[in-house]
């Protein structure tokens, strides 16, 4: 007998985090506010870059990418999730499940290689500072930004094709929160070993080689502020990347959690809340990270709210 007629399903069933209709609705309540927070602060984080000139520099250019990035990445699958939370049958199109695990992958990856890119920017701005300028031109910063958003989505459509031209027979549960890759993988009925080894290279290509170009350039960085003379110049300079820092330790550490050790050591549960967590626990954080650590994002919330408060003042008068 042929499998043509198994090889294909219409749609997944995505089985999420609970079953239980009072747990569903408290979630999506708590989702709901933190979707509803990531929102607005990367939406006005890319406003007070744009409004901002002091902050037309490529660190803040790199940052409005980033911003841009993790809206697009809650977005495609926070709404889905939110929606499944108050459905009773949680079924997912074919077509929509492919969208959905081409964007999420391809934002992720694109994610990993621009925060590669932002330690590049502040090994210049720290070990180079007099040629910062010369080297950060507006050319380079835009080809930079190129490569991060190209680098993802071509790995992203690979394994996206890749993944969706294997025979899934009956299987349609999805046991995770969304279409992600190893979830959907599982679901195939023939052995999967080739799948997961690429994507484990893939893993390490587009995540650990960034990672290890951040480490590279933090390492460069740290020699050049210990060489600073006044205690002064060396606070100045770390307080250049602490927000960088913070980020990159937030964004890998939870993405090298969930794809790069054994998925035997990870229970389907923790692969769901790490997945929860980077999709939209870092999201929403990023923003908050960038402003409350960064002197110069806040000398430019004040800028800006002192703007409108003065220009309440006189519509009010």
């Amino acid at each position: 007998m042929g499998t043509d007629n198994q090889t294909w399903v219409s749609d997944f069933i995505l089985l999420g985090l609970s079953s239980d209709w009072d747990a569903q609705v408290s979630l999506f309540v708590l989702f709901l506010v933190m979707y509803m927070v990531t929102m607005l602060g990367n939406c006005l984080i890319v406003l007070l870059i744009r409004l901002d000139n002091r902050l037309h520099t490529p660190m803040y250019f790199f940052l409005t990418n980033l911003s841009l990035v993790d809206v697009s990445y809650a977005t495609s699958i926070v709404p889905q999730l939110l929606a499944h939370f108050l459905a009773e049958h949680k079924s997912i199109p074919f077509p929509s499940c492919a969208a959905q695990l081409f964007f999420s992958l391809a934002l992720g990856g694109i994610e990993f290689v621009l925060l590669a890119v932002m330690a590049y920017d502040r090994y210049v701005a720290v070990c180079d500072p007099l040629r910062y300028s010369a080297i950060m031109h507006g050319a380079l910063c835009a080809r930079l930004a190129i490569t991060s958003w190209v680098s993802g989505s071509i790995n992203s459509l690979v394994q996206t094709a890749i993944t969706f031209q294997l025979p899934m027979c009956t299987n349609k549960f999805i046991d995770h929160i969304s279409c992600e890759l190893l979830a959907v993988v599982r679901l195939a009925c023939v052995d999967t070993s080739s799948n997961e080894a690429a994507i484990m290279v893939s893993s390490i290509v587009l995540l650990m080689t960034p990672f290890c170009l951040v480490l590279l350039s933090y390492i460069w960085i740290i020699s050049t502020i210990v060489k600073i003379q006044s205690t002064e110049g060396r606070k100045k300079a770390f307080h250049t990347c602490a927000s960088h820092l913070t980020v990159v330790a937030l964004c890998y550490g939870l993405a090298i959690f969930t794809y790069i050790q054994p998925h035997s050591s990870l229970s389907v549960l923790q692969e769901k809340l790490f997945s929860l967590f980077y999709a939209i626990l870092t999201p929403m954080l990023n923003p908050m990270i960038y402003s409350l650590r960064n002197k110069e994002v806040k000398g430019a919330w004040q800028k800006l709210l002192w703007k409108f408060s003065g220009l309440a003042s006189k519509l009010a008068t």
